[in-house]
């Protein structure tokens, strides 16, 4: 039996998801159906959206499946009626019950967008940023009921470059996930892929991110917070206060040079950067977005300041 024959059942719901359903149905595997999460109110208008996923899945007219409990027996029916052979997943944000691992006899497989075992959980792609890693991949594994710890068939490695933000990492690992998969799902089908159980006292997890995530604390060193400003971007995003205002940080990278004024502490620059007093360092906004504005160059924000001073 080839890929092509085998009946698949894709579960996903963001971007990231949607590059690897693609590749799948570029590269001729046979997508009988998908799941994704159910609309969401999107917008101050609050109009409901729908997935990525499943706007992909319109396209191409492939049933889709949007249950809001992965564990109801309404979903179960719905799902076994497919008769699914392998059920491949990629970001789909719901835990999957024990008789959905095992309805598909080649079982389902996971994209996860980390080096299991570290990284397990909701946040893989960002941390490695915040972390000062210098490489992250991609993993493919057997999913089972815990999260993220089944055994791994393959992975690819990616190098962080000092320029990468949580946006164009992702891009990264979301094109390499997909590339994975689709080389990697043969030899699960013709029963050659490797299994390796993850050594557990390596893991570790990363849960779902919020905004308080992004509030810069000076305190810390320059750049830890240029990780951040970077990993967070461009959600949840980071952020601080000047005068009572909230200014949403976009870009900004490290002055080596020490202050002696106190950490968080708005330094006197040559106008081209908001310059911040740090433990250590100092960080250099080159981009930011004041409250209620829209997103401008820190000289522009200098030049408003001046003219008000006036």
């Amino acid at each position: 039996m080839t890929v092509s024959d085998v009946r698949i059942v894709f579960m996903g719901t963001p971007e990231l998801a949607e590059c690897v359903l693609k590749a799948q149905l570029d590269a001729g595997f046979n997508i009988v159906a998908a799941v994704t999460q159910p609309d969401k109110p999107k917008g101050r208008g609050g109009k409901m959206a729908m997935s990525p996923v499943k706007e992909l899945c319109l396209e191409r007219n492939i049933p889709v499946l949007q249950p809001e409990r992965a564990k109801s027996d309404e979903f179960f029916e719905e799902l076994s009626a497919f008769k699914p052979d392998v059920i491949t997943v990629a970001a789909y944000g719901k835990i999957l019950p024990k008789r959905v691992l095992e309805l598909p006899a080649y079982g389902c497989i996971n994209v996860h967008t980390s080096l299991l075992p570290k990284y397990r959980g909701a946040a893989p792609i960002q941390w490695p940023i915040l972390n000062g890693d210098k490489e992250t991949g991609v993993t493919i594994m057997y999913m089972d009921e815990g999260c993220d710890t089944g055994d791994i068939i393959t992975q690819a490695k990616l190098p962080i470059e000092p320029f990468d933000t949580g946006e164009t990492l992702h891009d990264k690992v979301a094109a390499l996930g997909a590339k994975l998969l689709v080389e990697t799902l043969p030899s699960v089908i013709d029963g050659t892929a490797v299994r390796t159980p993850q050594d557990h006292s390596e893991s570790t997890y990363v849960g779902m991110m919020d905004r308080e995530l992004g509030k810069l604390d000076f305190s810390r060193p320059a750049a830890e917070l240029e990780r951040y400003v970077r990993g967070l971007y461009p959600w949840p995003g980071t952020f601080m206060y000047i005068d009572g205002k909230l200014i949403k940080i976009k870009k900004a990278f490290v002055k080596p040079e020490d202050s002696k004024e106190a950490p968080g502490t708005v330094l006197k620059s040559d106008g081209m950067t908001l310059d911040i007093a740090c433990a250590d360092g100092i960080l250099a906004v080159t981009e930011l977005q004041p409250e209620g504005k829209k997103a401008m160059a820190a000289k522009d924000y200098l030049n408003g300041l001046k003219g008000r001073s006036k």
